[in-house]
């Protein structure tokens, strides 16, 4: 994993819930400086461009995140927040 080794560090297990979950807080808490350095309106989340192991978008923890910043309804629809994840995608590229 490119993280394990520009760092030195050992790669994280995915097979462990609690190494996954400890990867979604590490993005989690990459979003919250991200804001803080360069705050947008509306927010950018710079977890989007993570893709979820073998998927085409973000993970769970992705779209959870969203919610509680109040960016994607709670109630949101899997292609609401696809959409909501392209819109991301798209604007992180405008800004880099």
């Amino acid at each position: 994993m490119t993280v394990a080794r520009r760092t030195g560090c050992r790669p994280f297990d995915f097979e462990r819930a609690d190494e996954r979950a400890a990867m979604g807080h590490l993005l989690g808490l990459i979003v919250e400086r991200d804001q803080e350095i360069a705050p947008s309106d509306p927010p950018l989340m710079l977890s989007a461009l993570v893709n979820y192991l073998g998927a085409n978008d973000a993970g769970s923890g992705f779209y959870q995140l969203a919610k509680e910043l109040q960016l994607l309804p709670m109630s949101a629809s899997a292609d609401e927040k696809f959409g909501f994840w392209v819109k991301q995608v798209k604007r992180l590229h405008e800004r880099h």
